[in-house]
Parts: C-alpha cells; structure tokens; sequence
C-alpha cells in the first residue's frame, strides 16, 4: 500500500512539471530560452517560443507572462509609441511602474525636420459637441515624430538598456524612401542594444510627401520594397505597424510578414478631423485659427481596432505559423477587459498609449489585475490559454443564413414531435409524449 501511494505522489509531483499545449489534449515540457537566443534574429520556428504555462500558476495566481518572438515579458502590456516613450525619463517610469515593455516614441536620421505645432490635441467627450462634461471616448493628436536629436534618443536607449537589461525596449523607426537611411538608421538602433525594432508604416500625417508613415503601409509595393531592406539588414525582431486608413488591412500585413518581419502591430490611428467649434467655427485642435486632419485613438477606435485585428488574426492563422510570427493589438485599451477582447483575437501583447495620456503609468496595475480576474472567472492559468479562442466563432454572412435556418429547422423538428410509432423508447417516454402536446 505503502508503496503504491509513493507511486502516486511521485507521479503528481511530475505531472506539475509539464502543461498542456492551448488546442490539445498533449502534454509537453516547458521550454525555456537561452539567453544567446533573445539577442540574435531567428527565422525559423524554434527561436519564438510560444508561452507555456506552467501548471503550478492552476493552483495559484494566473501567470501573465509572455514570449514574443524570443522576448521575455512579464505581462503582455506594452508602451505604444508616442508621448510615453519620448525620453528616458518616462520609459524608465514605466519599467519602475511594471509595463511589460517599451516602445519607444519614433525616431529618424534628421530630428531637425521635425516641427511640432501646440496645442496638437483635440478630445472628444460623451455629449454635445463642445460639451465640456462627460467621460473622455475619443482623442486626436496632430503630432509629430520625435523631434529630439537621434543621438539624444540613441544614448538613452542605451542608458535603459543597461539598468533594465532584463527589460524589454523596442525602437520604433521611420524613415524616407532611402535604402542607405533606413540601413543606417537601423544599425544605429541596434548598436544601443534595444530588443526589437517596429517599424512605423502607419503615421496617419505629417510628412507623407517624403514617402514616410502612411505612405508606405498604403502601398504594397513599396512596402515590399522597404520590409526587404529593413529585414536584410535588421539582427532583431521587426514588427510592422499597421495603418487602418486603407480598406483591406490584410494586404500590407500579409506583405510584411512574407517579406522577413516577425510580427504586426495593429492599429495605428484613424485619420480624422475632430470637430468645428460652433462659436468660432474653426476646426480643433486650431493653431492660429487653423487646423489640420489627425490621428484618431481612445476609446471610440476599439470596436475599429478589433475588427482590424480580427481580420489579420484569421490571415495570419490561415497562412502563415502563428507560433513563428506576432500579432500586437493596439486601440482603446483602458482595462482589463479591452485587453482580454485583443488576446481573444489572437493578440501577443497589447499596447496602450493615450490611455497612459489620460490614466497615468500606473494604469498597468490596473489592466493587470482586470486581466487575472478574467483569467480567473474562467480558470485561465496562462494567457495562451485563451490567446485566439474567440476567431473560430467569426464566420461569413452567408454562413450566419445557413446556421440560423439549420437551427430553425432543428427547433421545428423537435415540435412535431415523433414521426412513427417505431420512433417511441422507454427512456424517452415522457419527453417524447411532451413533444407533441400542442400548446
């Protein structure tokens, strides 16, 4: 007897050493990666190790922790790139607050190109418009990349790198239709030590005309063009960030992933005009009475940035190896919730960046906590225990006609009860007797 309850227990102890693998019923060993692999650029499967949960967090805490492309974060929430990762300041407060990455505000060769303009925000409130009350749902920045030196920008990057080292930081990057600038640009970042690169094909404004941001993610070709030098040259990670001013996200997402990127974020702003003040009649944000269209973000673009995200998930689970590449979602995030929605959608990680504008660093405490009482609710041990759950249940319109008259079909079926004396069972019999009583 004794000898039997040993086997047991050793046969637990080792059963806690291995998970099960989202969408089998195999178990498999964790898989840890070597610390030479979170610096090189693997382009095969077996440097981008999906997260699997240990079974130990089953019994405890949900595990939040997340490998993406061969970087190790402690939680799938991420800086997005803009006014939260403009300087070394704030991207160090937002390690100390304990984001699980940073990316940082977009950088280019010649800083001094770049001209910001104030006031460059607008926002819009649940109300008339002008309406000064009410809760904050959209926000339009007329912003600018960096417009601080690169060196400035290189040696802080190297400065975090070397007190957080254990830390993920992302340079995102935009440059002009320059081979030898992007090349340049490129090798630069990468000698501060960051762990990632994104490159930035989806500003909505500012500088189109030098075949920067938008206007680059809007056009396939060029875009193939470019993702080829950038991938030819980068030795980290690159992930391609999206535009959604353009009618098939999938297209320029297709093209960046077949063309060497690991992964893409989606979605940049919506290109948009704010409002018009009815008492002056100039559009907002005015700069000396006037204005221009800006990028969209905040709460009103999440029901967007899903359907977005939807659309590349399904592309990316239909034709590429989501274990090989990433997928950042990006839109309205403000809680938990928001970010469960994403990961459903088959989101890595999930970037935040006005709501950080508008909440402060410390919202991360907050996501992660909404985050764990989600994973909790349905006895989710590990974000890639629901990572994709909810895109099989997206279908065609078609489909949705044939499903319902199928289900309508079923329902009157059942009504009509038996269709021959031969059909009535003993276990059944009260059931079946109801069945046919008209009501």
């Amino acid at each position: 007897m004794r000898r039997q309850w040993l086997a047991v227990l050793v046969a637990l102890i080792w059963s806690r050493r291995f998970t099960h693998l989202r969408g089998t019923n195999s178990f498999a060993p964790i898989k840890t990666l070597p610390t030479s692999v979170t610096t090189q650029r693997l382009k095969t499967g077996a440097g981008f190790l999906r997260l699997v949960a240990n079974a130990d967090h089953a019994q405890g805490e949900p595990d939040l922790s997340v490998n993406v492309n061969g970087l190790h974060m402690p939680n799938p929430f991420v800086i997005g790139s803009g006014p939260p990762g403009t300087n070394y300041t704030v991207m160090k407060r937002a390690f100390d607050e304990g984001w699980g990455a940073v990316i940082a505000k977009t950088v280019s060769l010649d800083a001094a190109k770049v001209i910001n303009v104030t006031p460059r925000y607008a926002r819009l409130r649940a109300g008339a418009n002008g309406s000064a009350k009410g809760q904050i749902i959209g926000w339009e920045n007329i912003e600018l990349i960096s417009d601080r030196p690169l060196e400035t920008m290189l040696k802080e990057f190297k400065q975090l790198k070397e007190e957080y080292p254990d830390r993920i930081l992302i340079a995102s990057i935009m440059e002009e239709y320059d081979k030898a600038a992007w090349e340049e640009l490129i090798d630069r970042v990468e000698q501060t030590g960051i762990d990632a690169i994104e490159i930035n094909f989806s500003c909505p404004h500012g500088m189109p005309e030098r075949k920067m941001g938008a206007a680059v993610g809007q056009d396939c070709a060029l875009l193939e063009e470019v993702c080829g030098w950038i991938n030819a040259k980068a030795t980290v990670p690159v992930w391609a960030k999206m535009t959604p001013n353009i009618t098939d996200i999938t297209q320029p997402a297709r093209v960046a992933l077949s063309s060497g990127c690991e992964g893409v974020s989606a979605i940049n702003t919506i290109m948009s005009v704010m409002g018009i003040n009815l008492k002056t009649l100039r559009p907002e944000p005015c700069v000396e009475g006037y204005s221009t269209p800006g990028g969209y973000s905040s709460k009103a673009v999440h029901p967007i940035a899903l359907g977005k995200v939807m659309a590349i998930a399904k592309m990316m689970k239909s034709e590429f190896n989501d274990e090989q590449y990433s997928l950042s979602g990006i839109g309205g995030v403000e809680t938990g919730s928001d970010a469960a929605e994403f990961i459903l959608l088959g989101a890595n990680t999930v970037q935040v960046c006005t709501g950080v504008m508008m909440h402060g660093y410390g919202l991360v405490k907050k996501l992660c906590d909404e985050l764990k009482d989600f994973m909790r609710m349905h006895n989710f041990s590990s974000i890639e225990d629901f990572r994709g759950a909810s895109l099989e249940y997206f279908t065609t319109h078609m489909d949705l006609v044939r499903r319902q008259q199928e289900a309508i079909q079923q329902r009157k079926a059942i009504k009509k009860g038996l269709q021959s004396d031969k059909d009535w069972t003993g276990d059944g019999f009260v059931k079946e007797s109801e069945s046919m009583v008209s009501n």
